[in-house]
């Protein structure tokens, strides 16, 4: 029997579920949700490909919303047990821990890293990917944002965020980092690039 018209069906339903869940999300919050409905795949797959696979301490996800660069990091190879997934919405959070067996789902303020993650070893991650809508906020904070995660990476490890400007959200400071940006994801919509912060 073929069940292939039912199996598109529920994630086509589950689809716009998401898509509904983050309009609902931006409506009542939109400074902190930032977008109207999640990063698509091929974008999502990007930015995944930029974790350094080789490296063996735990990934932090910055925003993952409703999963989907979650699940493009375990399709990426990223066991469940190394995720940390740092959301602030609680319905998010709940969603996530139902889809996402194994990953530590943390609800909390990326912004304030320090508070949020006290147990969180300077030195120790293996990567950040972040999905935070960081044009939405000043430009000190966001360079206080990137300060923070950077200082809690392995040295050398990237800092990955997508955006869809022209310009990187946080310009490089060659002192104390570095940032460079992928190719544009035309068949996202709207299109997008991925720029990668590494500490110096």
């Amino acid at each position: 029997m073929n069940t292939s018209p039912v199996i598109h069906a529920k994630k086509l339903s589950s689809k716009l579920l998401d898509e509904a869940r983050f309009l609902r999300s931006w409506l009542e919050s939109p400074l902190k949700t930032g977008a109207v409905s999640p990063s698509g795949p091929a974008l999502s797959k990007r930015m995944a490909e930029f974790v350094d696979g080789w490296r063996d301490g735990p990934v932090l996800e910055l925003g993952p919303g409703t999963g989907v660069v979650t699940k493009a990091l375990i399709d990426r190879g990223i066991a469940t047990e190394r995720l940390i997934a740092l959301e602030y919405n609680r319905d998010f959070c709940e969603l996530l821990q139902k889809r996402y067996a194994g990953v530590r789902v943390v609800q909390g303020d990326a912004y304030n890293l320090s508070a949020t993650l006290p147990d969180t070893v300077p030195g120790s991650l293996a990567s950040i990917v972040s999905s935070l809508p960081l044009f939405s906020r000043p430009p000190a904070e966001r360079r206080k944002l990137l300060l923070q995660a950077l200082d809690l990476l392995e040295p050398g490890a990237p800092f990955i965020q997508f955006s869809y400007a022209l310009v990187p959200p946080v310009p490089s400071e060659p002192a104390l980092f570095t940032v460079e940006a992928s190719n544009w994801v035309l068949v996202n919509l709207p299109p997008a690039r991925v720029w990668t912060y590494r500490k110096v």
